[in-house]
């Protein structure tokens, strides 16, 4: 996406200029990643003066971190959204739920987890602890499911959950880059990696 002129006067309120900023910084991240990223790009784009910008975010490493909150605020409502009363069967929802979020909003995964910059301000620990909520409710599944019976785990549910992580972010990751053979990729790909990274907490 080129940094195009600005658009002509707006008369947005003051949330609706806040949600154009952090749209247009989201799609500038992913095509120029962070390091490309500048207050005067996103103010060009979104045709407002960077002073503008900066009455909502003090600067990029700020609405970089809003873009990573927002992002795991709704990873985590699609994942508490999967109700299920039993262990083993919450879990593979969880998993399910996850791949489902991650490819079908792509901007926001890679914001989430493919950023690599060389200098960020550290994550607000407030943040990181409501993003750490995530993967948690996978250590929940394994926990109820290893104290039931019908899940086997060899570590500590949270080691457990991060392990299952991996290979949940490795899936969706492969899929967003296409780097997984076009005559396998599919629903039926993806379902068989689920049940692959599953079998290894099914009860021998």
């Amino acid at each position: 996406m080129t940094d195009a002129a600005p658009p002509a006067a707006r008369t947005e309120t003051g949330a609706d200029l806040r949600r154009l900023i952090l749209d247009h910084t989201r799609r500038l991240l992913v095509t120029g990643g962070y390091d490309g990223l500048s207050m005067r790009k996103i103010a060009r784009g979104v045709g407002c003066s960077a002073t503008s910008i900066y009455l909502h975010f003090e600067g990029k490493d700020a609405l970089t971190h809003a873009l990573i909150d927002e992002g795991m605020r709704r990873l985590y409502a699609e994942l508490d959204a999967q109700a299920e009363d039993r262990p083993a069967r919450r879990l593979d929802a969880l998993c399910r739920a996850y791949v489902r979020f991650g490819l079908a909003n792509p901007e926001y995964y890679q914001v989430m987890f493919q950023l690599h910059p060389e200098r960020m301000a550290r994550y607000p620990p407030e943040d990181y602890r409501r993003a750490r909520r995530n993967v948690e409710l996978f250590g929940e599944a394994l926990a109820d499911g290893a104290a039931a019976g019908v899940l086997r785990l060899v570590s500590s549910p949270d080691v457990a959950a991060m392990a299952l992580w991996t290979a949940l972010h490795g899936l969706v990751s492969l899929l967003l880059a296409e780097r997984v053979d076009a005559r396998v990729a599919g629903d039926a790909f993806i379902d068989a990696a689920v049940r692959q990274a599953l079998a290894a907490f099914e009860v021998q």
